[in-house]
This record gives structure tokens, C-alpha cells and sequence, in this order.
């Protein structure tokens, strides 16, 4: 291991990030066969399996998913004395991937990376709609956006606020059913459901709300889905305030039940402390999404 070649690492690093040996070729400019020869020639002198093919795609074995972190350690390093070497050592640019919840992804993120990218053209902000947290550990992306806080060790996790959500009904649907107000009102009403093992059933219910499977007209697990359904005027949903006061046509109802409260997490691999572009991104976000409680 003492000749470690610097373009087998790269190879290693690419694939490893991309999943896949023809993406990691266009990122490093080379054809897939000579990133395969460099990825084999690394396995090789190591001794070890870093790569299981899963058709097209190249999965970390769990020794690769070891070594990874050694690796990005060695790539950061080289890539900080190549910038001090040249005389750009301040300098800030690369991708940050950031992966959020399908709503947040959807309708919070866009204006915030708008106001990064302004303030940092160097910097390009990959968008992942996701609700798992294992992309983090994966290393598929560099921060997420979360309602929940992580239990892993290696994560980095702040508290940004509490958000609220309400419950909202379109235009077209007040004025057939009426505007309902209390818990009581909304006994016999149509309601968007999100799922249909009755973890949302339960989750309403702890707010006061006496439903039952018959007031669902429809369901949708993923958030954007299930607003159009309520948009289009199926049934009473719940959104976040900042989201609902955005979408026209929209009247908030059930007044007086209490909103649905959550947090927002925003966590990050340990690495946030040595990379600088993570850093200035994970600072953005902390503040777009502290912001919107104004």
C-alpha cells in the first residue's frame, strides 16, 4: 500500500459516490473500461473486494464502505493541497447533495438554493427527494433535511425550528361542505388519507379529530401527491402553514383544532467539519428554514 496510485483512489472515490462505473467515467473524464481496469487494479493491490455488481450498478461491499471514509479523508487532503499549491486555497466550488422530505424538496428548498447559488456561484446543489436517512450513512448525499433526529454516532444533527401544520380544504370544496371549525365538524366529512395501515388514522385521532377509514376518499404516502389530491378538492389535508399560505385557493379549516407539530432536523456526515462548501450550504439551509417561521 506504500505505491497507492492517486487515480485508482479517484477511480474508487468516483464510483463509490456515483454507483456506477459508466457516471463515474463521465465525472472523471476517462471511458468506462479504463475507470474498470483502474477500480480493478485498486481491489487488486489491496487485496480486498470493494464492489459488488448488482447489474448496472456497483454496490459498496462492507469492507468498501470501511475503507470510504479513510479514502474521502486521503481525497480531501490531496484536493486542499492542490488548492494551497495554486493559490486557491479560499476558494469554494463543488456539488453538495442534499436530500429532503418530498414536500420540503418540492416547495421550501428551491428559493433558498436560489439565494445560495447568488451568493455562492461556485457551488452547485444537488436536490434529493427522500425520506430515508440511510442515504447519509450511504454517503449519497452530503446533508438531509429530516422530522426526525437521527440515532447514528457518525451524524451531525441541529434542531432548526418546530414547524406547524394546519388543516386545509380548496375553495370549491368550502363551499359544498360548509367551513368546518371543530373537531366535532369534521366527524362526517371526507378527509385525503396517507396511508392505509392506520398510522395516520391514529396520528389524527391524538388531535382530537373521531375518524374512521370511511372518511377517506383517497390516499398518497408522498406529501406533494397528497396536497393535489386535497387541492383538487377531495377531502380536508394537512400542510405546513409556509407551504399552504403559497398555494392559492386554499382555505384553512378546522379552526380550532390544534396544529400538528413536528421538527426540523438538519444533519449532516461528521465530514461537515472539514469541508468548507458543506459548511457554508448546511449554514444556508439553517438559516432558509429558520426564516420561514417569520
Amino acid at each position: 500500500m506504500d505505491n497507492l496510485d492517486w487515480n485508482q483512489l479517484k477511480a474508487f472515490l468516483h464510483t463509490a459516490q456515483t454507483g456506477s462505473l459508466s457516471a463515474a467515467a463521465r465525472k472523471l473524464g476517462l471511458t468506462q473500461p479504463t475507470l474498470s481496469r483502474q477500480v480493478a487494479a485498486i481491489e487488486q493491490q489491496m487485496g480486498v473486494t470493494l464492489f459488488e455488481r448488482v447489474g448496472k450498478a456497483m454496490v459498496l461491499t462492507p469492507t468498501g464502505l470501511d475503507l470510504l471514509e479513510h479514502a474521502r479523508s486521503m481525497g480531501a487532503a490531496a484536493e486542499a493541497l492542490g488548492l494551497a499549491a495554486s493559490g486557491r486555497s479560499q476558494a469554494v466550488g463543488g456539488v453538495v447533495s442534499v436530500s429532503a422530505t418530498d414536500a420540503v424538496a418540492t416547495y421550501l428548498l428551491p428559493p433558498i438554493v436560489q439565494r445560495l447559488r447568488a451568493a455562492e456561484p461556485g457551488i452547485a446543489v444537488e436536490v434529493i427527494s427522500s425520506n430515508a436517512l440511510s442515504d447519509l450513512l450511504r454517503r449519497e448525499a452530503d446533508i438531509a433535511i429530516r422530522h426526525v433526529k437521527p440515532e447514528q454516532p457518525e451524524l451531525i444533527a441541529r434542531l432548526v425550528r418546530e414547524a406547524k401544520a394546519y388543516f386545509y380544504a380548496a375553495e370549491t370544496w368550502v363551499q359544498v361542505h360548509g367551513h368546518p371549525r371543530t373537531a366535532e365538524d369534521a366527524a362526517q366529512l371526507p378527509f385525503v388519507g396517507s396511508d392505509r395501515n392506520g398510522q395516520y388514522l391514529a396520528y389524527l385521532r391524538q388531535y382530537g379529530l373521531n375518524l374512521s377509514e370511511s372518511n377517506f376518499t383517497c390516499y398518497a404516502d408522498n406529501t406533494v401527491t397528497h396536497w393535489a389530491l386535497v387541492r383538487q378538492g377531495l377531502g380536508i389535508g394537512a400542510m405546513m402553514d409556509e407551504i399552504a399560505h403559497e398555494t392559492p385557493s386554499m382555505v384553512r379549516v378546522l379552526d380550532d383544532v390544534p396544529p400538528l407539530r413536528f421538527p426540523i432536523w438538519l444533519v449532516s456526515h461528521r465530514e461537515l467539519r472539514t469541508s468548507r462548501r458543506i459548511r457554508l450550504v448546511f449554514e444556508a439551509l439553517a438559516e432558509g428554514l429558520a426564516g420561514l417561521s417569520d
